[in-house]
């Protein structure tokens, strides 16, 4: 295969060694089109202790994932100076199916990753930056593709039990059936976690994958099935916390909390030729949520009905099915003396909702229908990249990618139904020099966009009060620029180091716990991220991932230019010990900086560092022990911090606060694993 080949095809030709594939030490030379692109083996992730599931994406350097409700809901993620809120701006893949859902009845863009088991794991591949013409919707910041193993070494039982309810029994195997490989995995799942009202977090978790082939020359058929329940403790005012009303682990409302199920089937098939590769895929996905939740305790109520009976919680919910299909062909040859590779491909989604509403609740009781619509959206892009290798130091990766959308919003206020569209080109382009042995330098350049809640787009009047709104913008157009260097600094040092700006436009954002629209302003972020990773020897690696941004609101208004909760500065350092005789582990330090609360940046949060353990040991060479240890010094920091007016039942006005929610104390987990 030309050499060309292997850098247009990053997703799928990254093979790595036994030994390179255990210390992550992947080897992007020739294959990577930006230094910020990147593989996260297996091996790398089975070494991290992971408190939830979502933080498997915490292995994408300079990206924090928390949590500011229950755990049965989606984590919140921050990176690149965005944040992100529930996923939007990131895009995120598991086994083929986006996760990413636009019009969602929480929040636009919502990844709810709490269906992933991260020991059927194969790999994350990330990439950030609008560079990529073949990566669409939601990816600005950044795209991770998580694919699950075709093979296991034998069967997996695993069986943990920790503090405070905790307890999760998984059961994986991959035999051998009718030529191919059959994967399948059980997860079962319950949590209470340190919160005065048990959050009774509980979970069935599935994952069925037939598979023959090699995921470069073959193909797969994947079902995954989730369901969940669980109590909210949800972010508290910091006042009634400071005045002895509530615990720092109690809560306001002892009924939010949800209810949430995702079923999905994907199939996929590649096809190399002798200058070709072939690529299609196709899925299928049903879900549904119902989210209660009472960010302001009692100020609407007040405001409405002059006392605090009922108080200010509501419900979110939705019932969607969607689908989807991607198909590429790259045709590798040559024009003149000059290596190419050129690919086409064509992708679609359709998404339909019926319904996704938001209604006024009272200890999860429903009251009133705030507003209740029939949603139906539509998409397909077409892009287009060459790649050209000029020297045997110089190539090039150019692209344009061409989206279509079309929104049908069916509300059950008459004023806001409609339908709307929008289309946009977005090209790209990348420079990869290699100067010197073992050594890459990046140039690159692109437009991307987000989506916005199809709500949006036809909203005309406000649900409760009447008032006019704006309709928002459905497609909002993101520039970015960034340079990069990969180098091997030293025999067993990886190192990539970024500098990169990323400018939004003007925009409106449509508010689901609102129903409505708020304006929001053009932005423009930059940043430096350093990433490393040195394999002292065959049984010790250490790894350091340090970020730091700089966000700003790029016109001038009274309020200030600060963007509220854009993190300046993240780190991730890890140290991992394997091969010590029958000893392993793995100790790892997230730094999560601080951030402006408000716009005029008189109000911050406080930087935070946690710190966890896993020590484990290897009874035989089929089973061993393991000791995870979460926040090992038992910090007493909080996972997320707000600024925003509430009404406790006490108050006679409404008060603007800090709101938080507490990391979780030290908390121990001991796993039994045996494989057969």
């Amino acid at each position: 295969m030309l050499v060309v080949a292997a850098s247009a095809l990053a997703h799928d030709v990254v093979e790595l060694s036994t030994v390179e594939v255990r210390a992550q030490a992947e080897n992007l030379e020739g294959i990577a089109t930006a230094g910020s692109e990147g593989v996260v083996s297996s091996q790398r992730l089975a070494a991290v202790p992971l408190l939830r599931p979502g933080e498997a994406l915490e292995m994408v350097p300079g990206l924090i994932v928390t949590q500011h409700a229950g755990d049965g809901k989606a984590n919140q993620y921050f990176l690149r100076g965005f944040n992100l809120d529930h996923g939007t701006d990131f895009a995120t893949w598991v086994g083929g199916v986006p996760v990413n859902m636009p019009s969602h009845a929480h929040g636009q863009g919502y990844t709810d990753l709490n269906f992933l088991i991260p020991e059927l794991v194969d790999r994350i591949t990330y990439r950030k930056g609008p560079y990529y013409a073949e990566e669409g919707d939601f990816s600005s910041a950044g795209t991770a593709h998580i694919d699950y193993f075709r093979k296991l070494d034998g069967t997996l039982a695993e069986l943990t039990l920790g503090q405070r309810g905790y307890a999760r029994s998984l059961l994986a195997a991959s035999p051998v059936l009718g030529g191919g490989k059959l994967l399948y995995g059980l997860e079962v799942f319950h949590n209470d976690g340190p919160w005065q009202v048990d959050e009774n977090y509980r979970k069935l978790n599935g994952v069925l994958r037939y598979s023959q082939g090699t995921r470069y020359d073959g193909w797969s058929v994947t079902g995954m099935a989730y369901r969940g329940r669980w109590t909210s403790t949800d972010q508290i005012a910091q006042r009634a916390i400071d005045n002895g009303s509530v615990d720092r682990f109690g809560t306001l409302d002892p009924t939010t909390g949800g209810q949430t199920f995702r079923y999905s089937l994907a199939g996929e098939w590649t096809q190399r030729g002798d200058h070709s590769q072939s690529k299609a895929s196709i899925w299928w996905l049903r879900s549904g949520l119902d989210l209660w939740s009472n960010f302001q305790y009692c100020l609407n109520d007040f405001a409405t009905n002059g006392n605090c009976a009922r108080g200010d919680q509501f419900k979110q919910s939705e019932r969607r099915q969607a689908s989807g299909f991607a198909l590429a062909q790259t045709i590798y040859g040559h024009w003149g003396g000059f290596e190419v590779a050129n690919t086409v491909g064509l992708q679609g989604r359709i998404d339909r909702l019926s319904p996704v509403g938001l209604y006024a609740t009272s200890w999860r009781d429903t009251l009133a229908t705030v507003r209740e619509d029939k949603v139906s959206q539509r998409s397909l892009a077409l892009w287009a990249q060459n790649e050209i290798r000029w020297t045997s130091w110089l190539r090039s990766i150019q692209g344009l990618r061409g989206d279509a959308y079309d929104f049908t919003v069916d509300s059950s206020l008459a004023t806001n139904s409609g339908s709307a569209g929008d289309q946009m080109l977005t090209p790209k382009l990348s420079l990869v020099f290699s100067p010197w042995q073992s050594t890459e330098l990046y140039l690159n350049y692109g437009h991307g966009f987000h989506s916005n809640d199809a709500r949006g787009t036809t909203i005309t009047r406000a649900p409760g009060s009447g008032a006019v709104v704006d309709r928002v913008k459905p497609l909002v157009r993101t520039k970015g620029q960034e340079i990069g260097l990969r180098s091997e600094i030293l025999p067993g040092w990886q190192s990539t180091l970024a500098l990169w700006q990323l400018d939004a436009a003007s925009e409106l954002l449509f508010v689901g716990d609102a129903g409505t629209t708020e304006p929001s302003r053009p932005s423009r972020r930059r940043g430096v991220e350093w990433t490393n990773f040195h394999a002292l020897n065959d049984w010790l690696a250490l790894d350091a991932d340090l970020a730091w941004s700089h966000a700003r609101f790029r016109n001038a208004d009274p309020a200030g230019k600060h963007i509220p909760g854009a993190v300046a500065a993240t780190a991730n350092l890890g140290l991992s010990v394997d091969r010590l005789g029958p000893w392993f582990g793995a100790l790892r330090l997230r730094y999560f900086g601080p951030r402006p609360l408000i716009k005029d940046n008189s109000v911050r949060s406080p930087a935070s560092a946690l710190t966890n353990l896993r020590l484990g040991y290897r009874l035989s060479p089929q089973t061993q022990l393991a000791l995870d240890v979460y926040n090992l010094f038992d910090r007493r920091v909080n996972d997320i911090e707000y600024w925003y007016e509430s009404q406790l039942t006490s108050e006679s006005s409404p008060v603007s606060d800090r709101h938080v929610h507490p990391t979780e104390p030290r908390s121990l987990r001991l796993s039994l694993s045996h494989r057969f």
